[in-house]
């Protein structure tokens, strides 16, 4: 059975860092890239960040970039996102999804098919 467990969301201050995990069941990793969305109350879910199972093409949402980044360890089927000088309007519950018919990183929630629980990331100002 496939499992995405994310982890590692809290609360924190504008301007600080978190790192999110998000471990996958054996299986779930292999030759699949990865994702990681958010959704804020209110709102629909959104892409913020993507990983080709290789590790060499990473894809951002605009609001992201230069602030996080998304990376994999494959041997430990494992995907991570570090966020650094998180704003207010990073307030989200954040997911994991693993797209498994796709090895190329993609923005389109239309092609994950598998999902984490969810981690809250709260920023405060």
């Amino acid at each position: 059975q496939v499992q995405l467990v994310e982890s590692g969301g809290g609360l924190v201050q504008a301007g600080g860092s978190l790192r999110l995990s998000c471990a996958a069941s054996e299986g779930t990793f292999t030759n699949n890239a990865m994702g990681w969305f958010r959704q804020a109350p209110g709102k629909e879910r959104e892409f913020v960040a993507a990983i080709s199972w290789s590790g060499d093409s990473r894809y951002y949402t605009d609001s992201v970039v230069g602030r996080f980044g998304i990376s994999r360890n494959n041997a430990k089927d494992t995907l991570f996102l570090q966020m650094s000088r998180l704003k207010p309007e990073d307030t989200a519950v954040y997911y994991c999804a693993a797209a498994s018919r796709r090895t190329t990183s993609t923005d389109r929630l239309d092609d994950y098919d598998y999902w984490g629980q969810g981690t809250q990331v709260t920023v405060s100002s």
